[in-house]
């Protein structure tokens, strides 16, 4: 997974996968999504980014899958 912020457009992209874009469907006026052929995520587009959040910092969790008793 990727994330570039393009400050120039302030447009962040989130790549998901390496896979060619058959389709991009608009989920609201500034969001695109990028679908292969299957209908898999390919990446994800916002428009107007910072006015989306805040992205002075992007944090990336793993959280564990609790042991089994």
């Amino acid at each position: 997974m990727r994330i570039k912020h393009f400050e120039d457009t302030d447009t962040a992209l989130i790549e998901l996968g390496s896979q060619a874009v058959a389709e991009t469907r608009e989920l609201s006026e500034d969001i695109y999504l990028d679908l292969d052929r299957d209908g898999n995520v390919v990446s994800i587009t916002i428009e107007h980014a910072s006015r989306r959040g805040d992205l002075a910092e992007i944090v990336f969790q793993r959280v564990a899958e609790p042991a089994v008793k």
